[in-house]
């Protein structure tokens, strides 16, 4: 019996439906994971998504390149290039040379979300974000992308994403550890007051919680002064401060702040110690009229390790980042921004040995490492996204003469009441 023949108007009529389909649960997988339902993209085996074709692996960074922490974002995009690009040198990841977007969001928070319209969709992860108010106003978008987002901003609320991953200690944790560090080791004790400047929002108020806690467990009154981010002079502040009584002065603001803070507390006769959380310091304020105030009274409490550090891993990025950029300024954003971009790229080797090279597949290869980084000075626990990936702090001060404008004054190191703490996490 001859098999009947379909019209040639049926036959593509079928094959556009079936074409049409195909489109359909092809688009409904990738929105349901992300993307991250890809075919291989070149016959290696290896799932892909948006970001990775067969050739190239794309990460995103999301910097301030004009704004308040220009200097910074500055530090921290070229430290993440050079790791790249030592990353392609070496015959790259899962046979695939790493490229990176930047946009600079000159810390506007319009314009940060701008920029994860244009580089989120071909971006597999987000090496560097600037700003939590900046994380804040895309959160949403990355843990629907499960997008893999290192954070630079340790405010405790970015904590419970499992995607996003604050590095080190948070805001809070560097506070508890640093009044810690005023008790046993500057003479504060049960009975004084100390000040805490802080900015409103996200970072001050963090650093607040961790502060609050700590005076309370050491008998300590906490004097607060609350400012905005536009603030430039803290001579209200230091009236404020000298009227309380204060014994020492916590500082959770920008550079500027506590420029002018540390200033005018000591040409007014304030004597007291200065301990900043990392935000509030840059060693380019050495070079201002300020500078000698904060070689004199200024520390500041950090979860990485100075690049004046002699840890090998430390000194190698230093000479790497010198020969590489040999006219640029060197600040903690080098450290910061390379270890962060170490993040990414281990995650995406994770993902490779796994041939998932989806965005979840490397987040869920990310949150498996349970001690990474103590070649940098401390290692940090990614696999409980709801707690800081450590609890241990440096006291750093600034140094003229070092590389990065700051020495380790006190080892890393976990007071005995941070275990008694309970982050609070924004979930």
């Amino acid at each position: 019996m001859p098999i009947p023949r379909t019209s040639s108007r049926g036959s593509r009529a079928a094959a556009a439906l079936a074409l049409l389909a195909l489109a359909v649960t092809a688009c409904a997988s990738d929105k349901a994971t992300g993307g991250g339902s890809g075919a291989a993209a070149s016959g290696d085996g290896v799932k892909t998504g948006p970001g990775v074709t067969a050739e190239t692996i794309t990460i995103g960074m999301m910097t301030d390149l004009t704004g308040p922490y220009a200097s910074f974002g500055k530090s921290l995009t070229n430290a993440q290039q050079l790791y790249f690009e030592q990353v392609n040198k070496a015959g790259g990841i899962c046979g695939r040379q790493l490229e990176s977007i930047v946009r600079d969001h000159g810390y506007d928070v319009q314009k940060a979300v701008a920029a994860y319209t244009e580089i989120g969709p071909k971006s597999v992860a987000l090496a560097h974000v600037v700003g939590s108010p900046m994380v804040n106003a895309v959160k949403q978008r990355i843990e629907a992308d499960q997008m893999l987002t290192i954070p630079q901003a340790w405010a405790t609320h970015l904590l419970g994403s499992k995607p996003i991953q604050v590095t080190g200690t948070t805001y809070d944790i560097d506070m508890i550890n640093g009044v810690d560090y005023l008790v046993k080791e500057k003479g504060i004790k049960s009975g004084d007051s100390i000040g805490h400047l802080y900015f409103e929002g996200d970072y001050g108020e963090t650093a607040l919680n961790g502060s609050k806690f700590a005076a309370g467990k050491h008998g300590l009154k906490l004097v607060e002064q609350k400012i905005k981010a536009t603030d430039q002079d803290m001579t209200a502040q230091v009236a404020a401060f000298k009227k309380a009584g204060v014994k020492a002065v916590l500082v959770s603001v920008g550079p500027r702040q506590t420029a002018s803070l540390v200033g005018v507390a000591l040409a007014g006769g304030m004597k007291v110690p200065f301990l900043g959380s990392n935000s509030a310091y840059a060693p380019q304020l050495l070079a201002t009229p300020a500078g000698e105030a904060l070689l004199a009274a200024f520390e500041y409490v950090t979860a990485g390790a100075p690049m004046s550090s002699d840890l090998p891993a430390i000194k190698k990025l230093g000479e790497d980042y010198k020969a590489k950029y040999p006219n640029e300024a060197v600040d903690s954003g080098v450290a910061s921004g390379y270890i962060a971009a170490g993040i990414v790229v281990d995650a995406l080797k994770k993902a490779c040995e796994s041939k998932d090279l989806t965005r979840a597949g490397v987040v869920s290869a990310h949150r498996t490492q349970s001690s990474w980084g103590d070649q940098y000075g401390g290692a940090m626990d990614f696999t409980a996204f709801d707690k800081p990936a450590s609890l241990r702090s440096y006291i750093v001060k600034p140094d003229k003469e070092a590389l990065g404008g700051s020495v380790v004054v006190k080892e890393p190191f976990t007071a005995d009441i941070a275990g008694e703490y309970q982050v609070p996490a924004g979930g």
